[in-house]
């Protein structure tokens, strides 16, 4: 023992006990178990996808005769493609989720961005209170409010039109006021001091300093509502299921109720498969959005925050 500790102190080596057999199995065992989840649950996320690309190619007769996972004979067939937008009413369904996204968007940004702002800037009584009952409006699974939804629609005699999809959409979305608070946090309030200092009003100060400075928050905000709202179902369903004369379709209950309710399986699996694109498209454009995006640097021209970095470096003002 004394020999091999001096051989290790003339060598400058420090001599590490052999590893655990044990321990080596354990983290075999561990990895292994971890990549077969992850394999299991990529098979459960993309099969789904698979199949409807695969059904939206198929014809009537492919479908009926051949299974799920069997390529169809033309890949060139697009025929219900084409059905889905002459007798699915797909153009409609488009017209009333770009109405629904933009209206419902608009007010969704500006209703979270001035919450989180008045929750993060301003002190007032039960301000914990209030932000304690946020939290729990976000863990109330949506499908136990759905009568009450209904009633309160109902009774402000928006059922059967567009403008229930507006309201649920404008002022239920709780998250983006979470996540507009979250990056509201992260602004230096001395910004706002500044600002404040150099003479601007507040209508300035939030759309040349909180509004550019809240830019990665309005690119998730826009991409979550661009998906949410191409994937209603729920609503649609409750609320007239697209009643009167598809005033309320949207692309989403369009596909359910061309396959389930009238078998048309193949424009039904197109029908999601352009949903599917357009949401990809959609989460791909802001990705790039985000990376491409650099932080403009006319705040710290406009409102003199350089000067207040420096101050707080203590290399006093730019003259």
């Amino acid at each position: 023992m004394t020999s091999l500790t001096t051989r290790s102190v003339a060598t400058g080596r420090t001599s590490v006990p052999p590893r655990s057999r044990h321990g080596l199995a354990g983290r075999i065992a561990g990895s292994t178990v971890k990549y077969v989840g992850l394999v299991a649950a990529s098979v459960i996320t993309l099969l789904p996808l698979v199949v409807l690309v695969i059904t939206a190619f198929k014809t009537k007769r492919e479908f009926a005769t051949t299974g799920p996972l069997q390529l169809p004979k033309d890949w060139f067939n697009f025929d219900n493609f084409v059905t889905a937008f002459t007798d699915g009413n797909m153009a409609v369904g488009f017209r009333n989720t770009s109405i629904v996204l933009v209206v419902s968007l608009a007010g969704t940004i500006l209703i979270g961005s001035m919450t989180a702002y008045a929750i993060d800037r301003f002190e007032f009584r039960m301000k914990k209170l209030v932000i304690a009952l946020f939290l729990v409006a976000t863990l109330v699974p949506g499908v136990t409010t759905q009568v009450a939804t209904f009633q309160i629609v109902n009774g402000l005699g928006l059922y059967d039109s567009l403008w229930s999809l507006i309201a649920l959409n404008l002022g239920t979305d709780i998250i983006s006021i979470y996540i507009f608070l979250q990056f509201m946090q992260s602004i230096p309030k001395d910004v706002d001091e500044a600002a404040m200092l150099d003479g601007v009003s507040a209508w300035q100060k939030l759309r040349l300093v909180t509004i550019p400075m809240l830019k990665p928050a309005l690119f998730l905000v826009t991409t979550l509502g661009l998906i949410g709202t191409w994937q209603v179902f729920d609503q649609i369903y409750v609320m007239g299921k697209g009643a009167p004369a598809g005033t309320t379709m949207t692309p989403a209950f369009l596909s359910y109720n061309t396959s389930f309710r009238s078998n048309g399986w193949g424009s039904g699996a197109a029908m999601a498969f352009i949903v599917f694109l357009i949401i990809v498209v959609i989460t791909w454009g802001q990705r790039r959005l985000m990376r491409d995006d650099k932080t403009p640097g006319r705040l710290r021209r406009t409102f003199g925050v350089a000067n207040l970095m420096q101050n707080n470096r203590g290399t006093g003002p730019t003259p």
